[in-house]
């Protein structure tokens, strides 16, 4: 889960500790495959923290699934509306810092990101 397929598996939510693991460990590999410059290691930072998981989105989305069962069908269906505009906010906010990041690369390093981060999403989509 790196990159937009990160991002977009934030967006959906619902991950948890075992996939979060996994997410840091991808992350690790992704770091080490790109042989980063000195001088790229700030645009790295910048970016494993955007894309990282928030406290904040995670609570958000447990408090929705806890609140739904207790909410009449129009309640219900403006409260994951309102989920998921802020889901969406946090997603361009990602894919702001995955941007960024990408333009710091060189072209090969960008082949090397591109190939892991579909690798990490056809993983994911697999399963």
């Amino acid at each position: 889960m790196l990159g937009l397929s990160f991002c977009l598996a934030m967006a959906a939510g619902f991950a948890g500790p075992a996939a979060a693991q996994d997410s840091a460990v991808r992350l690790n590999q992704l770091h080490d495959a790109l042989h980063l410059t000195a001088d790229q290691e700030a645009a790295w930072r910048d970016y494993s923290a955007a894309i990282g998981a928030s406290p904040q989105a995670e609570a958000r989305r447990a408090a929705t699934q806890r609140m739904l069962p207790q909410l009449a069908t129009p309640r219900r269906l403006a409260l994951l509306e309102a989920t998921m505009s802020q889901d969406l906010v946090d997603f361009h906010r990602q894919a702001g810092a995955v941007r960024a990041f990408y333009a710091r690369l060189t072209p090969d390093q960008q082949a090397t990101f591109d190939r892991q981060t579909t690798a990490a999403a056809s993983n994911r989509s697999g399963s």
